[in-house]
């Protein structure tokens, strides 16, 4: 399966995938010929969703890593094929697996690090001295799509759980609502309201950490150049 369609466009919304409406048949038709044993014939809907579930995936996971969580998504989508009700499209339960899957891979490969100012460049650095001032949430997702964030937000990321990680990043910075992120994560809507907020301050401290440390940098440098 290559990647080559791996890429939603931004904006598109996961969470209310219509159904299936182009040629050939209807995913429902494919699903009844893999439940009656035909189990080829899973490959036309992983053709057909690729490009939905490596999008999904490539926001959320390093990028050496993409093919291998996208592929674990199709496999467990295959696997619990009998369990989809067919009460919502297709694409929209595959995207609820392709998220859980970015969730299973952060929860199995978290490691609490220290963040190091010294691995940031002045750019992100800077970048982070903007952010500090910022109060609204469009602001705050505006600023994120800067260049020098991809840097900060890295670092920052990789020390929030996998819960924390997940749910600042779908509703802080992919912009969906709190109720599109539950569906997607299986949470209750009180469970990503409560961590949504939880996890932007969590996010915003570690952004003042790295700060202060870079403050502190500038002071040595600047007395070792007395």
């Amino acid at each position: 399966m290559e990647n080559s369609e791996g890429a939603v466009r931004q904006g598109d919304n996961v969470s209310n995938s219509p159904p299936y409406q182009g040629d050939g048949p209807q995913d429902s038709e494919i699903i009844s010929r893999v439940l009656g044993g035909d189990a080829n014939a899973f490959e036309t809907l992983v053709n057909r969703y690729s490009r939905l579930v490596f999008g999904i995936v490539g926001k959320h996971i390093p990028r050496d890593r993409v093919d291998e969580v996208a592929q674990d998504a199709f496999v467990e989508g295959f696997r619990s094929l009998s369990s989809f009700s067919q009460t919502s499209p297709f694409g929209h339960w595959m995207a609820k697996i392709a998220v859980r899957c970015c969730y299973d891979f952060w929860r199995k490969h978290h490691r609490k690090k220290e963040v190091l100012v010294s691995d940031l460049s002045q750019g992100a650095q800077d970048w982070m001295d903007n952010l500090m001032a910022v109060q609204s949430n469009e602001t705050f997702k505006r600023e994120a799509a800067a260049a020098e964030a991809v840097e900060v937000l890295d670092h920052a990321l990789g020390r929030l759980s996998a819960e924390d990680r997940m749910v600042v990043t779908l509703v802080h910075l992919e912009g969906l609502l709190v109720k599109e992120a539950a569906v997607l994560l299986g949470w209750s809507l009180t469970t990503v309201k409560v961590r949504a907020h939880r996890s932007r301050k969590k996010l915003r401290r570690i952004i003042l950490e790295l700060q202060d440390g870079a403050s502190e940098t500038e002071e040595v440098m600047y007395e070792k150049a007395q």
